[in-house]
């Protein structure tokens, strides 16, 4: 651990704050040896920013760190669990668990993560406290401080105690499938080259719009479909066309 860690390990923490880290801790059976870094692990960038003392001090290398141990646990229990697939089975599911898209509901829903967030007073008018990618962040950040403060063995359980429901979702067929980039994948391999997807209207108020999106596959094209975001409707388009090329029965 660098000199900077250590100081940090050095701050005193408000009893209420301890109380509440300890909190997080029995929910998920955790056990943490030194609760600052796992007090580091969820202070967003934008409090660090706003306040010169605690310069620099944010869960960013925290979450940099965590984000390897969790690519590593979850390609070592893929390897182990699907023997009979091809390394591409194994890149599709670790990318689609250890997602943005994946880790926020476990952020929210599992761990509980939006009520121990220290952001600054900006991101928290502007509802980070619910936001994707923060919530996403900590969730990396929490496993690396895990990992600093407790070992890899440490790390791994809590990686598979939240991931590997993810990936029998997915395993199963109940997870959401990225038709984009298996739309992509199988017209990329057959034709050399690649769909592209037109924006052909939007409809509805400025704060409830709806989004139509056509694929074109050369000369053939598939849709309109609607999403309330353009990736949305996008994602519609390529399901369709998907579904269309009987690639998915």
């Amino acid at each position: 651990m660098n000199a900077r860690d250590l100081f940090y390990e050095k701050k005193k923490l408000d009893p209420e704050r301890k109380k509440a880290l300890k909190a997080f801790c029995k929910d998920l059976g955790l056990s943490f040896s030194n609760l600052n870094i796992l007090d580091l692990a969820f202070h967003h960038r934008s409090f660090s920013n706003e306040n010169t003392e605690h310069h620099r001090y944010n869960n960013e290398r925290l979450e940099f760190l965590g984000d390897s141990v969790l690519g590593l646990v979850t390609a070592a229990f893929l390897y182990e669990d699907m023997m009979d697939n091809p390394e591409g089975d194994l890149a599709k599911i670790k990318s689609n668990v250890v997602s943005e898209k994946s880790l926020a509901p476990i952020a929210k829903d599992v761990m509980h993560i939006d009520q121990y967030l220290i952001l600054g007073k900006g991101e928290e008018l502007s509802g980070g406290r619910q936001k994707p990618a923060i919530l996403a962040d900590a969730v990396e950040a929490v496993i690396g401080a895990l990992y600093l403060d407790s070992g890899y063995e440490a790390a791994e359980k809590l990686v598979l105690k939240l991931i590997v429901p993810e990936i029998r979702k997915v395993q199963q067929d109940k997870g959401n499938k990225d038709y984009k980039s298996l739309l992509q994948e199988y017209y990329q391999k057959k034709y050399r080259t690649c769909p592209s997807y037109e924006l052909v209207k939007m409809t509805g108020p400025d704060h409830d719009k709806t989004f139509w999106v056509t694929v074109h596959l050369g000369n053939t094209s598939y849709g309109p479909e609607s999403g309330k975001s353009k990736k949305a409707a996008e994602q519609e388009a390529a399901k369709a066309a998907y579904r269309m090329l009987l690639i998915e029965k």
